[in-house]
Parts: structure tokens; sequence; C-alpha cells
């Protein structure tokens, strides 16, 4: 696959599918693994995550929940502040629908605030009950299916046209670490 700055050999549309894609899957093996003891090597990237945590599970479930929660977060901050942006300077016609994502986005942000907040109470009370975080990571998988759904269709022509990129591809489509704020 060509670099996210140059030349691309695959459509930007299918390239964010695939990282819903990603996303789906490591909130699957987040939910999957909830309440159960796992072995480091559980979710396959075990230093990505911070290694594997302290000797309970809660400690793993509260790393692997941050990591995760970063890696949705920085997805959505970089549709927001960057793709979704270089969209509306090239098709303003498409911003009830860019409106409509944002907002999904916050209300995704408010669960993953849940989320890590129910985490970290789990990980500091050992034997926790996380009945209340197996609910809101299979709320949070129902409005991201349908978010991701939607976002894919609506914007899936804007984008094979071509949407030129300012760096917003890097955290958009390959989850890295956010960028500093400018000065």
């Amino acid at each position: 696959m060509a670099s996210p700055s140059s030349g691309r050999t695959a459509a930007l549309s299918l390239q964010l599918s695939q990282a819903h894609q990603d996303l789906r899957r490591r909130l699957a093996d987040l939910r999957a693994g909830l309440g159960r003891p796992r072995h480091p090597d559980t979710y396959g990237d075990t230093d990505a995550h911070g290694g594997t945590g302290g000797s309970g599970g809660e400690d793993r479930l509260l790393t692997h929940c941050l990591a995760f929660c970063a890696a949705l977060t920085n997805h959505h901050q970089g549709e927001d502040g960057g793709l979704f942006a270089q969209l509306l300077r090239e098709r303003p016609d498409l911003a009830p629908t860019i409106g409509k994502l944002v907002e999904d986005h916050g209300l995704i942000t408010d669960i993953l605030t849940r989320v890590r907040d129910l985490a970290a109470l789990a990980a500091a009370t050992p034997g926790a009950d996380l009945e209340a975080i197996g609910g809101e990571l299979d709320g949070l998988a129902a409005i991201m299916d349908s978010h991701f759904g939607y976002e894919e269709r609506a914007l899936a022509a804007a984008l094979d046209a071509g949407v030129p990129d300012d760096g917003w591809s890097e955290p958009v489509l390959r989850f890295t670490a956010p960028r500093s704020p400018a000065p």
C-alpha cells in the first residue's frame, strides 16, 4: 500500500473501512476478554498496550481499555480536525453529514469516558463486578457499527474522488499517537 501522503493504491473509502474493521476487532477482543484472566499475548500487541499490567486481570483490563479508548479517540479526533475539515473545504455540501458524524463522535466520547472510569474503578477494586463495563462496551459496539456504516456510505464517493492529505490520514487510518498541539 502506498504511503498516505503519496499516490494511493487502494481507495480511501476502502482504507477507512479497514480502519473501522480494526477498531471493531479491537473492541470485540476487549469485550471477549472481559473478566477473564488474560495471557500477556491475548491482544497480540502487548508492547503497544504498555506491557501486561499488574498481576490482576483488572490491571490488564484497565491497560487494554485505555489503549482501545485512545485508538478510537485518536481516530475520531483525526477525522474531526483533519479529514472532515478537508472534506468540508472540498465538498461544502457534506456539511450536514459531517455535522451528524461529529455529533456521533461526542456521544461515543461520553461512552468512552464511562468505560475508562469503570475500568479504573475495577482496577482499584480487586474482584470488581465487570457487568457495567460489559454493558457499556456492548452499547459502544452497537453505536460504532451504526456510525461506521453511515460514515462509510455517506463519504465513500467524496473520499474516492481524492482528499488532500495534510497529515490527517495517520490518526484516522493507522491509529498513531495524537500529534502535540501547536504552541
